[in-house]
């Protein structure tokens, strides 16, 4: 039943000092205990460091799950491009990332998931610096794309010296959303008929930057854990067993039983989004069989605008509710997106995943 999941949420992609952050695993774990998120998944560049995952903290202050994966690229090539977060591969695959579609064989080989990292990256003309989108995008198989990375969408921003500081320093006033590219190319593969699983990151590093006299640290990994994370759905509770937990988790992102929130504009804990029908029941990441009576069912954490998107276009939306409800004529994918209101603007909130309507058997129900 869609009311008995139990909700996890989690940051897919930052770095620590294997590469070019400037904590450990263990400072990322108390600052994820400090932003009040379950887990995360360390995710240095072309590194996989073993022996560090675990439960951290105590009683008193709640434990967070650290586990690993990496974010491989091809080092030799200019610009860097085409990175690609691997999780669950449990085997060190960088070595096979100048061939990014036999990087992806690699990974699911191995067992493992293989998302496509800030697939429009922009450049940063004013400090050179090239952009390190998704370049050949040819491949398949891939599990899925990073639709929103905060700070590649962070560094969209900084087109001045004014708009630099005013992004590092009130950056809330800033985020609108992920790349619109992004979201287009995100339904160009959904309606190619690909699963394609949204997942949404920090890509948190905590270096410390200067602008002339001032020095910031843009972002602390607390505060970034407070902003765009993946919220995981699971059937049975985690129960405190590394492995088993880390196998749970790695099944419903697998599968796109998430959503992505962005937690500045108001608690995103408690989104739903499920179909129901003759043929089942399911939520995001799942399919349903068309027939009479499907409907799709959306419910937020609070009054808000929730858009229902199929092939790349709104059919309903509702405003200032907390819920809307749609019944399905056609088959496809459909997601969610609900936007809110903050500091005078409407922002991107949450983004589901999809749930797929088919003509054929094969649906999977909870």
């Amino acid at each position: 039943m869609t009311n008995n999941l139990y909700e996890y949420v989690g940051n897919l992609h930052m770095h620590t000092t294997y590469s070019d952050g400037e904590g450990s695993h263990a400072d990322i774990a108390r600052a994820a205990q400090i932003a009040g998120i379950d887990f995360v998944i360390v995710t240095d560049h072309n590194v996989l460091v073993q022996g560090v995952e675990g439960y951290y903290g105590d009683d008193s202050n709640g434990y967070v799950l650290v586990l690993t994966g990496e974010e491989v690229h091809d080092q030799a090539r200019n610009p860097q491009c085409n990175h690609v977060l691997v999780y669950g591969a449990e085997m060190e695959v960088a070595q096979c990332a100048t061939d990014l579609q036999g990087l992806i064989d690699a990974v699911n080989a191995a067992g493992g998931l293989g998302f496509i990292a800030h697939p429009n990256d922009p450049p940063l003309d004013n400090w050179n610096e090239p952009a390190i989108p998704w370049a050949d995008r040819q491949v398949e198989r891939f599990a899925g794309l990073e639709i929103w990375n905060y700070m590649s969408n962070f560094k969209g921003l900084l087109t001045s010296r004014r708009r630099t500081l005013r992004a590092a320093f009130r950056p809330e006033e800033m985020i609108v959303g992920p790349e619109p590219e992004t979201l287009v190319l995100w339904d160009k593969l959904l309606d190619e008929g690909r699963r394609v699983v949204g997942i949404g990151n920090s890509d948190a590093h905590a270096i410390t930057y200067r602008f002339g006299p001032l020095s910031h640290v843009v972002f602390p990994y607390d505060f970034l854990f407070n902003c765009v994370n993946t919220h995981v759905l699971l059937s049975q509770p985690l129960t405190g067993n590394v492995q088993d937990d880390k196998a749970a988790l790695y099944r419903a992102i697998a599968m796109g039983n998430c959503f992505i929130g962005y937690d500045i504009p108001g608690n995103t804990r408690g989104f739903r989004f499920s179909a129901h029908g003759q043929h089942g029941t399911t939520i995001m990441g799942g399919s349903i069989r068309l027939g009479p009576g499907v409907t799709l069912q959306a419910l937020a954490p609070a009054r808000c605008h929730i858009k229902l998107i199929h092939k790349g276009k709104v059919i309903a939306e509702s405003r200032g509710r907390e819920n809307l409800t749609y019944t399905a004529q056609a088959t496809g994918a459909y997601r969610v997106e609900v936007w809110q209101d903050f500091m005078g603007q409407e922002r991107a909130w949450i983004f589901s995943n999809p749930i797929y309507i088919e003509e054929t058997s094969g649906y999977i129900t909870y």
